[in-house]
């Protein structure tokens, strides 16, 4: 929908809300994977690779998630989304121009700073840029459109490294904190197009913050799919926390190979998923999100356990490959299925209770996967996060039973 008017369901590239908001994203994600890489390679140059210090850019990343994620979204449900999603990316321009100040006339060290604040205000962004979705997309296309922000995402997954390392061996950090800074300011201009939307009734009714957090909070455990939601992310951010940070021992340890082919590995992912991005638009109208989620889910499950077991490079690539081509579907079924089983007052909310849900228990295990490779071997590592991600997709049944999977906006307990 668009300035009142329902999108034609014939096509979801032909929805001008959807083109200017993906246009948006890619410009915000060239400023975000500069940032990452660039401020990540500074780092690494200026303390001599200490691991303290590049620790603390993933404190940066994730610590706004569990402090900001509710506000955030409450906050998103309270103000106008196009307007937050505008000032989000403003804030975020000005506090990378004021990094390159600090450059001048002070320390270094303030290049977390931009991190952190960039990271702050992605909790006030992104749940605005849910409700757009579901004001200005018919729910039809709802799959579709979460497919091509997934297909953007990926696409950077393999550009982005290479892009924010060329900028920055190239030109050094001050030029890529100018990249950033017009990157952000580029994809404000471009969300400055997006239709109006309509002040929402409890900024009428002059509610206070603390009661909408808690309305929330009420209304995530109220709804059934939501709860069952909250348990299927639960399982993946355990899952998760055990992989991420041991794929570089599958290649040292399993496989016998310097470490360096880590990045076959995840150039394989992300290739895969830009494939997989293009293929679910594809299956969009012939598969209910919750049968997209599950088939995310158990091959996500069915690569790790055979990626712990594999011994042979070409079978690991292929497994990673099968991985990559079906991640799209966890990402698109999570989001669709929270659009469509959540009232658009309540988006920003629902979305600050779950987020920090996968968040923390990835973080937990994430944290653990150290000691818990050298307590148990890696392989039985590997086979915990498959089964974990299995144990996600048996809790979707439940949604089975729905019609449509959640579109029952008053189904509750």
């Amino acid at each position: 929908m668009l300035n009142g008017q329902p999108a034609k369901p014939a096509g979801i590239l032909s929805n001008r809300f959807v083109q200017l908001i993906v246009l948006s994203s890619v410009f915000l994600h060239t400023g975000i994977w500069v940032r990452n890489f660039a401020i990540l390679m500074y780092v690494l140059e200026k303390t001599g690779q200490d691991a303290k210090a590049v620790s603390l850019i993933s404190v940066a990343e994730y610590a706004p998630i569990f402090v900001f994620s509710l506000i955030g979204g409450t906050f998103a449900d309270r103000w106008r989304p196009k307007r937050t999603m505008i000032w989000c990316d403003l804030l975020s321009a000005t506090s990378v121009g004021a990094v390159l100040l600090a450059f001048l006339f002070a320390s270094w060290k303030a290049i977390f700073f931009a991190t952190l604040i960039s990271a702050i205000l992605s909790q006030f962004s992104q749940p605005s840029a849910l409700k757009l979705f579901k004001q200005h997309v018919p729910p039809e296309q709802l799959q579709s459109g979460m497919a091509m922000f997934q297909t953007t995402m990926a696409l950077f997954m393999i550009i982005g490294p290479m892009l924010g390392t060329f900028v920055y061996e190239s030109f050094g950090i001050q030029t890529a904190i100018g990249v950033m800074t017009a990157a952000f300011l580029l994809s404000a201009g471009t969300l400055t197009f997006l239709p109006e939307s309509e002040q929402t009734e409890k900024q009428k009714a002059g509610t206070s913050v603390w009661q909408e957090l808690q309305e929330g909070l009420r209304y995530v455990w109220s709804r059934s799919v939501l709860r069952t939601m909250g348990g299927v992310y639960a399982a993946a951010g355990l899952g998760m926390g055990l992989l991420q940070p041991l794929g570089v021992f599958i290649v040292v340890e399993r496989l016998g190979l310097p470490k360096d082919n880590l990045q076959w590995f995840l150039v394989t992912n992300g290739a895969a998923m830009l494939i997989g991005g293009v293929l679910v638009m594809g299956w969009a109208k012939s598969l209910s999100p919750q049968k997209l989620l599950a088939i995310g889910l158990l091959a996500t499950g069915v690569s790790a356990v055979c990626i712990g077991l594999s011994t042979s490079l070409a079978f690991s690539l292929v497994m990673q490959f099968f991985n990559g081509l079906l991640f799209p579907c966890i990402h698109i079924g999570l989001n669709t299925l929270i659009l469509k089983g959540t009232e658009e007052a309540y988006i920003g909310r629902v979305n600050g209770v779950l987020n920090p849900v996968f968040t923390g228990t990835m973080v937990v295990t994430m944290s653990l996967a150290g000691w818990l490779k050298n307590g148990f071997g890696l392989v039985p590592i590997y086979e915990s996060a498959g089964l974990l991600f299995v144990v996600s997709m048996l809790l979707l049944i439940p949604l089975f039973k729905l019609k449509e999977g959640v579109t029952k906006q008053q189904e509750t307990g």
